[in-house]
């Protein structure tokens, strides 16, 4: 069951599972959609789907305004956004909350987490932004040495972003259990991904339980 959500500065779609597994996840949007992206209701169906209880949510640059990308200056209050929606999940499932998002969205949320350690159990990025396109020495991996949570990492191979080799190289950088889950011919969009829901839960049930032990 999906279940719309606006209050408190959260905007977005619950999904209800028909059989919970006490879990939750906060999903987002990357800099050029929001959370009604079909990638996003694809993922977030998928995880409801295998349990988890899901929030699909706006970052609160699309909630102040309907199109145009985020300003830089608008970032930490993005992460807050994060924090915020992950606080939410986290009243409403019994067990672990895991974060996650596209691009620009799974960028803040990583940041959002190297800030607070803690603030999720998990990671789910897909499409990591690593760097502009054609651009390769502006890498963004300034804060990946303090994040500390679990990532899984989704990402096409045809991503002008970044190449899943230089993900891999990039990804070292992290002092927590990490995976890469490269789609074939996919770009940044992850159009691809669409018939892998079932691969990526379960590279990320393998993560997490793994980082359980």
């Amino acid at each position: 069951m999906e279940e719309a959500v606006e209050q408190e500065g959260i905007r977005g779609v619950w999904h209800l599972p028909d059989h919970p597994n006490a879990d939750g996840l906060a999903l987002t949007h990357g800099a050029g959609s929001n959370c009604n992206a079909p990638l996003l209701v694809r993922m977030a169906r998928a995880f409801a789907d295998a349990g988890y209880l899901v929030l699909r949510y706006d970052l609160p640059f699309r909630q102040q305004r309907p199109k145009g990308p985020p300003f830089p200056a608008g970032a930490a209050r993005d992460r807050e956004g994060v924090e915020r929606a992950v606080e939410t999940v986290r009243h409403r499932a019994r067990g672990r909350v895991f974060a996650g998002g596209h691009s620009y969205g799974g960028r803040q949320s990583a940041m959002a987490a190297a800030e607070r350690p803690g603030m999720a159990a998990a990671l789910l990025l897909l499409s990591y932004p690593l760097h502009p396109p054609r651009k390769p020495e502006q890498k963004r991996t300034a804060f990946f040495p303090d994040l500390r949570t679990p990532v899984l990492f989704v990402h096409g191979t045809a991503d002008p972003f970044a190449s899943p080799e230089e993900l891999r190289e990039a990804i070292a950088l992290i002092p927590a259990r990490t995976d890469l889950l490269a789609v074939e011919g996919a770009g940044h969009d992850l159009k691809r991904a669409a018939d892998l829901a079932a691969e990526i839960l379960a590279r990320f049930h393998a993560l997490v339980c793994y980082s359980d032990k």
